[in-house]
């Protein structure tokens, strides 16, 4: 089966484009013009205070610069750099740019496919039976390689739901920051340790497990209890856009998330705020990435 981005890159059509920021002798008002219609495309970013939003559409511009964005179509300038926005927000506690740029940095491509991406996947069970099944997904990242979100999940991406394709596949690469694969451990500030982080995420993790072993609800998707990358991953996604409901359910967690980002998302959290599903992302290593499918 053809991979669905060499049926991307075969279209005729299929666009590739380099955003820039507005140059000097752009106007002022065009520029302020375009932000503004980004933080009202974002409900995320309300009540986020002046000084954290002036660093965060710096870096967003910045980081669209260096970006080569490719899709069918080109894309809006509004949702060209909501993207970039919503990929900078999980970096924007971090005020050292040293920081934030060798976290995030591993990033030169965003592929836009229109609608979910369907693959092949094979999964072995514990009899060494191999199944062969297709997955859909918003979305996936490859370590050295693009981040691929959906413009279809874009669009969907950046209110209070919990459902956040671009900082679930940028969680990623941060986690993949430290290693060739996403396994749930990004690089850690001095002040967390690897104990305390290994032990607060095994806790949500053997809840999770435990409530689905029971046929139960959980309070977070359960796509987080498929592999601990995952679990990260849906994490950031609820820290950042149902904090309400991460902190309800796993308060040590979210205390954890919030030293590791340096943000408080619940402080500027609507009350009425409520999460729904989301559609499965994935975290591919080259090496998974290069198998035929």
């Amino acid at each position: 089966m053809t991979h669905w981005w060499q049926q991307l890159w075969r279209s005729p059509h299929h666009h590739q484009s380099r955003p820039t920021a507005p140059s000097p002798s752009s106007s002022q008002a065009e520029g302020d013009g375009l932000w503004q219609a980004v933080m009202q495309r974002l409900p995320i970013l309300e009540g986020v205070d002046a000084p954290s939003l002036a660093r965060l559409e710096r870096r967003a511009r910045h980081q669209l610069h260096d970006w080569r964005l490719t899709s069918a179509e080109p894309l809006e300038n509004i949702e060209a750099l909501a993207l970039a926005t919503q990929a900078m927000l999980l970096l924007n506690g971090w005020p050292q740019a040293e920081r934030w740029q060798d976290a995030g940095a591993r990033v030169h491509e965003v592929m836009l496919p229109e609608h979910a991406i369907t693959r092949e996947v094979e999964d072995v069970d514990e009899a060494g039976v191999v199944h062969v099944f297709e997955s859909t997904r918003a979305g996936e990242t490859w370590y050295q390689g693009p981040v691929v979100v959906t413009q279809e999940d874009l669009s969907a991406s950046g209110d209070w739901s919990g459902f956040n394709v671009v900082i679930h596949e940028f969680a990623h690469k941060l986690d993949m920051a430290n290693a060739t694969d996403a396994d749930g451990f990004p690089p850690l500030p001095v002040h967390i340790s690897a104990d305390e982080w290994f032990t607060t995420f095994t806790a949500v993790w053997d809840d999770l497990t435990a409530r689905l072993s029971r046929g139960e609800t959980t309070p977070i998707n359960d796509y987080a209890a498929s592999h601990p990358a995952e679990c990260f991953a849906v994490c950031c996604e609820y820290f950042f856009t149902a904090p309400r409901t991460l902190n309800d359910a796993y308060p040590e967690l979210y205390q954890l998330l919030e030293r590791f980002f340096c943000q408080s998302p619940l402080k500027h959290c609507p009350a009425s705020a409520q999460a729904r599903p989301r559609l499965h992302s994935g975290a591919l290593t080259q090496s998974q990435s290069e198998q035929p499918t």
